[in-house]
């Protein structure tokens, strides 16, 4: 007899009945927030209205080449949720925890927050120094629901999810998958940072793994770098030859609206990472 998943199977309708609330969720990045957005019927028609962070329970992936600017931004996530109340879980897969949270420190400072106020609403798993965590997915699946469970998380940050499949990126989509059904088993609104090779171009999504994590996230947002090699660029970037500029795009998000256009990406000198204007606005 042939098996069938009845199940599997029902109407759009009770699906959407169990479908979250569509709001923002603060990144604590300024500038990024309004580059989200959803669409209303009013009385004057359709009207785009800024989704102000995140779409909740979202799984979004950050890549892009190193020196870009990812983990200050899950940093300035995870400091940002704190601050509002809502407890973060932070794996950290390349550092210690103790140096991420050192850098947290730093974070919540620049962004004028007190550290002291949210040390305690930001939980750190350590798959950087347990290696057992980083090479088998279940067993950091159990602790990630564990941390979620035992101090109420709302909101989950993955330092890099490129670590877990590292020297097994043949498996990266199906170690990515079960990620991604994690998250939303949990109701988590997740930022997984994932990490280029040499060989990527920067304007993509494309990323360790191929395009693994892209495909399965909700919302991918690419970083890149561009180095001033001309006349041209020193005029239109108004910098020097031989400075690095920063950009930031979001290349997808099946979840709500965005904007498409290529930003300028700054990070200041205390630290932070900030949207700049469209790269086609620097023309005029």
């Amino acid at each position: 007899m042939e098996k069938v998943i009845r199940e599997a199977a029902e109407l759009a309708d009770e699906a959407g009945k169990r479908a979250p609330k569509l709001f923002g969720v603060p990144s604590g990045v300024e500038g990024l927030d309004e580059l989200f957005y959803k669409v209303e019927i009013t009385d004057e028609g359709i009207k785009r209205v800024p989704l102000g962070g995140y779409p909740y329970r979202a799984v979004i992936n950050i890549t892009g080449v190193p020196d870009t600017g990812k983990s200050l931004m899950v940093e300035q996530f995870a400091v940002k949720q704190a601050s509002l109340g809502y407890t973060t879980c932070f794996i950290t897969v390349e550092s210690p925890s103790a140096f991420v949270a050192r850098g947290l420190m730093q974070r919540s400072l620049a962004m004028g927050i007190d550290w002291e106020s949210i040390k305690q609403r930001i939980v750190m798993i350590d798959a950087a120094r347990h290696r057992e965590l980083r090479e088998d997915i279940p067993t950091l699946l159990n602790t990630i629901a564990y941390a979620i469970k035992e101090y109420e998380v709302k909101s989950v940050a993955i330092d890099s999810v490129t670590g877990l499949f590292e020297a097994k990126e043949v498996m990266a989509r199906s170690i990515v998958r079960e990620i991604f059904n994690f998250m939303k088993k949990w109701g988590q609104t997740a930022i997984l940072v994932s990490q280029k090779r040499s060989g990527h171009r920067e304007e993509t999504a494309e990323a360790a793994g191929g395009y693994a994590v892209s495909h399965i996230v909700d919302g991918t947002i690419v970083l890149g770098k561009i180095l001033v090699k001309s006349k041209w660029e020193e005029n239109l970037y108004k910098k020097p030859i031989g400075t690095v500029i920063r950009t930031i795009r979001i290349d997808g998000c099946r979840m709500v609206g965005h904007d498409t256009s290529t930003h300028l990406l700054y990070i200041t000198e205390e630290g932070l990472v900030k949207i700049g204007p469209k790269l086609e606005d620097l023309r005029g």
